[in-house]
């Protein structure tokens, strides 16, 4: 099935209205799941909605929740700060 999608390039989002959401949802769920997409809900007169993997929401809430601590978010930003300073090590994963 194809999806009737708008790109909004700042977000890099896609947008979708209600009626083509409704028709395509399984199409939609399984973007947001598998290609980890944010989709945008349009509503003739009414405020848009956020569909999004719970995974997804689930990351973006427990990075909140950790950058909510001042000295977590200057460690994070120390690391961030070393990487771009070429500081840090590459590693093989086992996974």
């Amino acid at each position: 099935m194809h999806l009737d999608l708008t790109v909004l390039s700042e977000a890099n989002m896609q947008v979708m209205t209600y009626t083509n959401a409704r028709k395509g949802m399984k199409s939609a769920m399984d973007m947001a799941i598998n290609d980890r997409e944010t989709i945008v809900i349009t509503r003739k007169n009414s405020e848009a909605v956020v569909m999004m993997s719970l995974d997804e929401y689930n990351s973006i809430n427990e990075t909140l929740r950790l950058v909510q601590s001042p000295e977590n978010a200057r460690r994070l930003r120390a690391s961030i700060a070393q990487l771009d300073a070429d500081g840090g090590l590459e590693r093989e994963l086992d996974l």
